[in-house]
């Protein structure tokens, strides 16, 4: 590779590090061919873009990306995949999933929203984030709860009023 398709790499990675606020870093050596091929297609069915890409290259996109990816640089020892996606835990899924069958793709660290995990011990705990939409979907849900009790307890309350009203009209008659 020469000097200046290396540089056309890394100033992809760093605008691919810039657009994207979900990346997780993964090892996937030791997966033959038709297991690397199921990964990338269990990849693409959840909207996670999987790339193997150069330490050294990835390293320097790091470094001249505005975000801080602490640990992360540590972590690119190896063979190295990265996944892209817009869902905080669709990669993490993704890889779950996949071990069931397999004990690779170990992932090496995530930086998920500004937050930064590294170790494959931190699978389960990126498998339960919640992605914006759940999240807002859950406020939604906590808003409108109230609000249901309130109509359902004037529903009740409205009929159980009026039947004392009506009660009471057919005593005084």
């Amino acid at each position: 590779m020469t000097r200046e398709e290396k540089s056309r790499v890394i100033e992809d990675l760093t605008a691919q590090l810039a657009e994207n606020n979900t990346i997780y870093l993964a090892d996937i050596s030791g997966l033959n061919a038709g297991n690397t091929s199921n990964l990338r297609r269990a990849c693409f069915k959840a909207n996670v873009k999987l790339a193997v890409v150069k330490n050294t290259l990835l390293a320097k996109a790091m470094e001249s990306s505005d975000k801080n990816f602490g640990e992360l640089p540590s972590t690119l020892k190896g063979n190295t995949s990265i996944m892209f996606s817009d869902t905080g835990n669709a990669p993490a899924k993704v890889i779950k999933e996949f071990r069931k069958k397999s004990d690779k793709p170990l992932l090496k660290g995530a930086f998920v929203e500004e937050a930064i995990y590294v170790g494959d011990d931190y699978l389960d705990t990126l498998v339960n984030i919640k992605s914006k939409e759940e999240v807002i979907g859950d406020i939604i849900g906590l808003l409108q709860s109230p609000a249901k009790n309130v109509v359902s307890a004037l529903k009740s309350g409205g009929g159980k009023i009026a039947g004392i009203l009506k009660t009471l009209s057919e005593k005084e008659g």
